[in-house]
């Protein structure tokens, strides 16, 4: 009897890594349903009932998700806030309508624009609640990495002679309306000619923030096909175009630590052409590398590494011409920008796409759609050649992970 306790503890012994690594230890939100869940490990969560939920974001320590109670015609945009802690959704204020909001990167602060007014929320019992103005006229906005500052785009101005160029601030967040602390950061000139524009919004900061990344953005009719990606310096002192893109946020990201910036370039508003993987060197951008082979496009991208990016990759169709655009079935494959090989990553099968890869280290993760049946799951695999698995099923999108 003994000498079989012993075999069986030895082989629980060799099996226990096995069992760990079977458990993804993750933390995200995600909308099934148009409800907000949370994902722990293995645990689901459902945390709204009855409403149509979107956008979640997680705050500085993961104590708080924001999101948006909407509905389906997108008449309502209510800002709500989910306390972890206290296991309960709350409103900060009465009323509060806005879809730009964002969390300041120091501490559990939510700044949110209403219809161009710039406010950031108080604090009562250690819970966002309330709110203070910040500053009138605010396009696009986004915290400066010292959670001190925000820089702010306002709308250019239409005169007799056209549009006219389209300023940026550096505001406080205790500016309250002072228009006294409202300070001049740059200025974008724009012309018909080179680069038109009329807003600039986006805006992403690189590893070392040195670098501010961001979408010039010109009149709707124009914007649905080209818009100008940029960068400038932290200082407001230095600035570039990068190139043509569309007008998708997440088609442009910053390297984990280098300022690097890789992006999926390419004007026209459908994908089956034209939408090519590209990294550029800041601020040597001149020297920009292409990556995506002839007869194929790239539809969403992210950083696995410094050395390698994750795309989502299908056959190009220039054949289409009139009628339903189709669909692009998309696979992720991995390009190292070093040794310049590439290779397939992921197999979605017939009927079946791949999209919106995240990496949360040493995990991969993307969202495989089944057209036909109108499903999606979330998809998950420990680096680049590990075993893949379903993680989350019946999603309507990519999930946001709790990052710390």
């Amino acid at each position: 009897m003994g000498i079989r306790i012993f075999l069986l503890l030895v082989f629980i012994y060799l099996l226990l890594p096995t069992l760990a690594s079977a458990e993804v230890p993750l933390t995200a939100a995600f909308i099934r349903d148009h409800q907000l869940w949370i994902k722990k490990g293995d645990q689901e969560i459902q945390i709204t009932k009855n409403r149509y939920v979107y956008s979640p974001k997680w705050s500085y320590d993961g104590r708080f998700i924001a999101y948006i109670d909407g509905d389906e015609q997108g008449e309502k945009s209510s800002l709500f806030i989910y306390d972890t802690k206290e296991n309960e959704s709350y409103q900060p204020y009465i009323r509060v309508e806005t879809s730009d909001f964002k969390w300041s990167p120091i501490k559990n602060q939510l700044a949110y624009n209403d219809q161009g007014l710039l406010n950031v929320t108080k604090m009562k019992n250690d819970r966002p609640h309330g709110f203070e103005n910040v500053a009138l006229g605010v396009s696009g906005f986004e915290w400066f990495p010292n959670g001190k500052d925000f820089i702010v785009s306002s709308l250019s101005a239409l005169r007799p002679t056209g549009w006219g160029p389209i300023p940026l601030f550096k505001v406080p967040v205790d500016a309250n309306l002072n228009a006294d602390k409202m300070k001049p950061f740059y200025t974008i000139q724009t012309n018909t000619s080179d680069l038109f524009a009329i807003d600039a919004d986006y805006f992403k900061w690189s590893f070392d923030g040195k670098w501010v990344s961001f979408i010039a953005i010109p009149t709707a009719s124009f914007a649905m096909d080209s818009n100008t990606l940029c960068v400038l310096s932290s200082q407001g002192e230095k600035f570039q175009e990068i190139g043509k893109m569309l007008w998708h946020k997440d088609w442009f990201k910053w390297a984990p630590s280098a300022n690097q910036l890789a992006y999926i370039s390419g004007e026209g508003r459908f994908f089956v052409d034209n939408k090519n993987t590209a990294i550029v060197d800041i601020p040597t951008y001149k020297h920009q590398k292409e990556y995506t082979p002839k007869g194929f496009v790239d539809l969403d991208l992210e950083w696995f590494s410094s050395d390698e990016v994750i795309v989502a990759r299908a056959k190009e169709n220039k054949e289409w011409k009139v009628g339903p655009v189709p669909t692009m079935f998309t696979a992720l494959y991995a390009i190292n920008i070093r040794s310049k090989e590439q290779q397939q990553i992921s197999f979605p099968t017939k009927d079946e796409l791949d999209a919106d890869p995240q990496v949360v280290r040493p995990h991969l993760t993307w969202l495989r759609k089944n057209t036909e049946k109108n499903t999606a799951d979330i998809w998950i695999k420990d680096g680049l050649n590990g075993d893949e698995h379903i993680w989350i099923k019946n999603a309507d999108g990519a999930p946001k992970f709790l990052k710390q």
